[in-house]
C-alpha cells in the first residue's frame, strides 16, 4: 500500500477507538435505569466492534475477507446509531447534544465503510 493509504487506515482506527470511547464516556453519564443498563452494554459492544472490525480489515487474508469485515464496520456502525436513539438522556447536563452527536458520527462512520466497500468492488 502507499503511504498515503497507510495514512488513512491510521486516522480512521483512530476515529473508530476515539468514538468507542466517547460512547463509553456517554453511557456512565446516562440516567442509571434498567432499559439504559441493557441498552447502554449492547451500545458499548456495537460502538467497540466497529473499530476492532477495522483492525481486523486492514489484516484481512484476501479481498473477500476485508470486505466482509467492512460490512461489519457499516452494519455495528449503524447498530450503535440504533442503540444511541434508543437511550433515555437527562437534557441538564448537555446529554442529549452528546447523543445527537454521537450519532452523527456513527451515521459518518456508516457513510465511510459504505464508501469503501464501493470502491472495493
Amino acid at each position: 500500500m502507499t503511504k498515503i493509504q497507510n495514512t488513512k487506515q491510521y486516522d480512521l482506527e483512530d476515529r473508530t477507538l476515539a468514538f468507542a470511547k466517547r460512547v463509553r464516556a456517554f453511557v456512565n453519564i446516562l440516567p442509571k435505569t434498567t432499559a439504559n443498563f441493557e441498552d447502554g452494554k449492547q451500545l458499548i459492544k456495537a460502538s467497540g466492534s466497529v473499530g476492532a472490525n477495522y483492525i481486523e480489515a486492514n489484516e484481512a487474508l484476501s479481498k473477500k475477507d476485508f470486505r466482509m469485515r467492512i460490512k461489519i464496520c457499516r452494519k455495528e456502525s449503524k447498530e450503535s446509531r440504533f442503540w444511541l436513539k434508543l437511550v433515555a438522556v437527562q437534557n441538564i447536563t448537555g446529554q442529549e447534544q452528546e447523543r445527537k452527536d454521537l450519532e452523527q458520527e456513527a451515521t459518518e462512520l456508516m457513510n465511510i465503510f459504505g464508501s469503501i466497500l464501493r470502491k472495493s468492488e
